[in-house]
């Protein structure tokens, strides 16, 4: 009975209790913090008033910015918590009031705080050896566990001392490398909720510049608008910047210097003595900076600064010339004049003056440092002209020129004595040294000329010389004639004699060597040449009785030997000689006997090898000295290179051949040559001689300069050329050898035979007369027939002992034109000969 009414109590006080219900959606909650989460309280029954109560029991307003609270309707409020953090944690409680009836239920908010990296910055950047700090800060609630990784490995300080991971999380890198350098893998773990997350972290090692001067000191020359190159080359990480001072003044590129892109290389432009010093090549970057020192010398070329001409009169004391230079090395200083030099033997100080001396003491250099002097004592007119002051230093030198004036009486030179014949002008000649320039007069007999009734007498006078031109007439012509030269300085007078020239005296015969048709006279020149030069030599040779006969041949310097020709073998003859001047011929020598020779083989040629075509081909020239008093009927021609044994074939030319040329030789070869004279009695010995080659010159290709052909136009020139080529080729068949394009048309169309059709025979015969047994090589043969001239050489620039100042008048162009005709008829004829034998070279065609 008691249980029944337990339960019914109980069933009244549930009943009245379930009049208002509370109830939270969701039941618990948990909040990462700064993220925003509501919830919803639900009233079952009549409630006026439903409130929210924080974790501290205060009623939650609804105008507070964190916590929201709003009412949706008469049963529902919403709490709202945005952007959590951890001091909202705590339970809520929301109250549902009815009078005195309440209901309430309570939700117990968590806030924990999600891994968030707070400075993890990337990249971070340390310099090379300092102990690096690894920033990574993170948070989360529970803390964190860090783990840190490089290259795909877990970093376990246990295992390598330089690696330390800090209380904060840091990673610290002791003394860290440029290869510790790479990717970081920072990562954090919360094991209450399995959370992970990371960051990868670029760690950059800066390594400070290194700098190195290409040139510790760099050397220039100053005032030669050149420049000077200063260089450093420097290395870091990252890419140094590099700057250059100059007594902590930034250079930069402008009129003065220039620097390259990455400023390593400094020019210094136009560089002069103030540019001298130290420079200073800065590397930097974030690492730090290093410096070096490029120290410029800059050298002056030597520059004489001073210098003053002079002048004196002759038989002055003393005249001192001064020589001021600068540079830098101090110049040594020297002096010359003409070909006479004046230097000494070492380089001058204030200290220790250094002082040269001619041996006669006339002649006194001193130098003081940059200042030298050249001392001539006791002067005379030889010494008038220009002084050359020498500053030299080891990068150059300059020169300057001192002039040196001295007035002097006049001075009279020439040759005292001139020869000449009646009739025959002379000039003698009166060259006068003066200064200032000195007048002249001619005197004889102490009588001014010319006088009023002197004939054949003209003066000519040129700054320096004077010139008494004498025609004489008479006996009373010759003798002394005086010349007198005056100036402000004084006068001098010399005597000059004109003498009568003789015919000279008779050459002496030394000895005859007789040959075969040709005799070698030698002889020595006339005691006497009569006082003017001998210009032609007589030879007279007869046989014993008979009449003479002679031939004149021109004089030439040291002329000993004189041939003659067109002898008789085995005959007795007789010579004689006489020498021949201006003023006549001389008395003959006293006749010589000799024999000649019997007929014999020729006397050996006398060769002379010459080069053509660059020095593949030889041209060999003869003479024969005697034919052995028998006609020269050929020439036989063999040669070979010297380093082989086997000649090439005989070579036979005619008897006027005078030369030969040999064609397609090896270059940069010595031949060895052999010429035979052959007449009818047989072979002279060979005339040899041995000759090298050219070395074959390096062919250098065009460089192609931009000429605009295309291949296309090239193309084109070439097939044109080749077109022409094709028309000459068939005009020549058609005129030469009656075939061709031409030959048919005009056989088939115009009904000809052609050019050339009467001599097709005479080809023919040509043809088989070339197809002999002989297999000697053709050359080219040509006669050279040398032809000299009867006449004097050409007027001289200035008159002389024997020659007439006149004036050109008709004669002298009527001669002129002579003159001309004479060197027409005179020229040197080649001729091409084609020899009997027709001889062929080598398989190569005979050229007629």
């Amino acid at each position: 009975m008691l249980q029944i009414r337990d339960l019914i109590w109980g069933l009244l006080l549930i009943g009245c209790a379930a009049a208002i219900q509370v109830e939270i959606t969701p039941a618990q909650g948990e909040i990462s913090v700064g993220e925003s989460k509501f919830f919803l309280c639900e009233v079952v029954g009549d409630a006026k008033d439903i409130d929210w109560y924080s974790p501290s029991g205060e009623k939650i307003l609804a105008n507070r910015p964190d916590i929201f609270v709003s009412r949706a309707d008469e049963t529902t409020s919403i709490l709202t918590i945005y952007h959590a953090n951890v001091d909202n944690a705590g339970i809520y409680k929301c109250v549902a009031k009815n009078g005195e009836i309440e209901a309430q239920a309570t939700v117990q908010v968590k806030i924990f705080q999600k891994i968030t990296f707070q400075s993890a910055p990337s990249p971070q950047e340390f310099n090379e050896g300092d102990d690096a700090d690894i920033v990574c800060n993170v948070v989360s609630s529970p803390p964190p566990t860090i783990i840190w990784k490089h290259r795909g490995s877990k970093i376990q300080a246990a295992k390598d001392v330089r690696f330390k991971i800090m209380d904060n999380g840091h990673l610290q890198i002791r003394s860290i490398k440029k290869t510790d350098e790479g990717m970081y893998h920072c990562e954090a773990r919360v094991m209450a909720r399995g959370e992970i997350d990371f960051k990868m972290i670029k760690v950059i090692v800066n390594v400070l510049p290194t700098i190195r001067a290409r040139q510790s000191e760099v050397n220039a020359t100053a005032d030669t608008l050149s420049s000077a190159l200063l260089a450093c080359d420097a290395d870091g990480f990252p890419e140094p910047t590099v700057t250059w001072t100059r007594n902590n003044i930034v250079l930069e590129t402008g009129d003065k210097y220039s620097l390259n892109e990455d400023g390593s290389e400094l020019v210094i432009k136009d560089v002069t003595k103030v540019d001298e010093g130290d420079y200073t090549c800065i590397a930097k970057n974030k690492a730090g900076e290093k410096a070096e020192e490029v120290s410029l010398n800059v050298f002056v070329q030597p520059h004489i600064t001073y210098m003053s001409n002079q002048s004196a009169s002759e038989f002055d004391e003393e005249v001192i010339f001064t020589c001021e230079a600068s540079g830098d090395p101090t110049p040594t200083i020297s002096w010359s004049f003409q070909n006479r030099q004046f230097t000494e033997g070492e380089q001058a100080s204030w200290t220790r003056p250094d002082k040269y001396e001619s041996l006669d003491r006339n002649i006194v250099v001193r130098s003081h440092a940059r200042v030298s002097s050249l001392t001539l004592k006791n002067i005379q007119f030889t010494y008038a002209g220009q002084y050359l002051c020498t500053a030299s230093n080891s990068i150059g030198q300059d020169n300057q020129h001192m002039y040196l004036e001295v007035r002097y009486a006049p001075k009279i030179q020439g040759e005292v004595t001139v020869y000449t014949w009646e009739g025959n002008p002379a000039n003698i000649s009166c060259e006068v040294e003066a200064h200032p320039r000195a007048s002249v007069v001619w005197f004889r007999y102490g009588l001014q000329l010319p006088t009023a009734n002197s004939t054949g007498i003209t003066i000519y006078n040129t700054p320096t010389i004077s010139y008494l031109e004498i025609t004489p007439d008479s006996q009373n012509d010759f003798g002394s004639y005086n010349c007198t030269a005056t100036n402000v300085i004084g006068t001098e007078s010399k005597e000059f004699l004109l003498i009568q020239a003789e015919v000279p005296s008779a050459p002496e015969i030394q000895r005859v060597e007789p040959f075969s048709s040709t005799a070698v006279v030698e002889f020595e020149e006339p005691d006497s040449m009569g006082g003017v030069p001998i210009i032609k030599y007589k030879v007279e040779w007869r046989l014993h009785g008979q009449s003479w006969t002679g031939k004149e041949y021109d004089a030439k310097d040291d002329m000993t030997r004189i041939t003659i020709v067109d002898l008789k073998p085995e005959t007795a003859y007789e010579v004689k000689m006489s020498a021949i001047n201006g003023k006549g011929e001389g008395e003959s020598s006293l006749p010589r006997a000799f024999t000649t020779e019997p007929v014999r083989e020729p006397s050996a040629p006398i060769l002379e090898v010459k080069g053509q075509n660059g020095g593949e081909s030889l041209k060999v020239n003869w003479t024969t000295q005697d034919d052995g008093g028998s006609p020269i009927e050929r020439y036989l021609v063999r040669y070979k290179a010297k380093h082989v044994s086997d000649w090439k074939p005989q070579l036979r030319l005619p008897h006027n051949s005078e030369h030969v040329v040999l064609n397609a030789l090896d270059w940069n070869t010595e031949y060895e040559i052999h010429v035979v004279a052959e007449n009818q009695q047989g072979k002279s010995e060979p005339g040899i001689i041995s000759f090298r080659t050219g070395t074959k010159p390096t062919v250098i290709p065009a460089v192609d300069s931009g000429s605009g052909l295309g291949t296309g136009a090239i193309v084109g020139i070439l097939i044109v050329v080749f077109f022409l080529l094709l028309v000459g080729v068939d005009v020549t068949c058609y005129f030469l050898n009656k075939c061709g394009l031409l030959m048919c048309i005009a056989v088939n169309f115009c009904g000809k035979t052609g050019p050339g059709a009467k001599g097709k025979d005479i080809e023919e015969g040509k043809a088989a007369f070339t197809k002999d047994e002989s297999k000697e090589p053709i050359v080219e043969v040509r006669t050279e027939e040398e032809h000299t001239t009867n006449q004097e050489g050409g007027g001289p620039t200035e008159p002389n002992e024997t020659t007439p100042l006149t004036e050109p008048d008709g004669k002298t162009v009527k001669d002129g034109n002579a003159k001309g005709e004479t060197e027409l008829k005179n020229a040197t004829a080649e001729v091409k000969t084609v020899p009997n034998e027709a001889p062929q070279v080598n398989g190569n065609e005979s050229k007629a």
